[in-house]
């Protein structure tokens, strides 16, 4: 046989893609089973399998926060995360704060401050402000600064971002 040819398949073993991993992944209070090639990231499962694209793929390294998500109410850059690690995990992405009309009160604090640059960047911003909101941060924008500092963009809003913050936070 050739080494890359197709390994029969026992009777009675599960049938399946070869491959592939069957992973349960729950996002934004939704069930999803898919079939992963095991090296794939949260990130590319969220947007490519799940189709929710709202978290945007950016340095693809960790290092621009343009990924973030939440996991079991945690910030995570789903780019370094690998989407088998997560079953049974609750994965909260920027579709799952709010909707138009019905916006998370940070999203509105974003809107109303300016913060949310050219658009790119914010919903892994967004996704940072609010999990640092349950993170043991001093209350002044120099701590803020640095809880945000994961996500980094090249826009000059960041002023904006941390009013935008504060409000947020003065009114939890």
């Amino acid at each position: 046989m050739a080494p890359d040819a197709p390994r029969p398949v026992p009777a009675g073993a599960p049938q399946g893609t070869p491959g592939l991993v069957t992973t349960s992944l729950l996002v934004n209070g939704e069930t999803y089973s898919l079939d992963l090639d095991p090296r794939t990231t949260l990130l590319d499962a969220l947007r490519d399998h799940v189709h929710l694209t709202g978290t945007k793929k950016g340095c693809d390294h960790g290092q621009c926060g343009a990924c973030t998500v939440h996991v079991n109410g945690r910030r995570v850059n789903a780019c370094l995360a690998l989407a088998i690690a997560h079953e049974g995990d609750a994965i909260t992405t920027i579709e799952g704060l709010g909707q138009p009309g019905c916006l998370h009160p940070m999203q509105e604090a974003f809107v109303e401050h300016d913060g949310y640059q050219c658009g790119y960047c914010t919903s892994g911003q967004i996704m940072s402000a609010v999990a640092m909101l349950e993170e043991p941060w001093g209350p002044g924008d120099a701590e803020v600064k640095e809880a945000m500092s994961g996500n980094i963009c090249r826009c000059g809003a960041y002023s904006n971002i941390v009013a935008a913050i504060q409000v947020v936070r003065a009114k939890a």
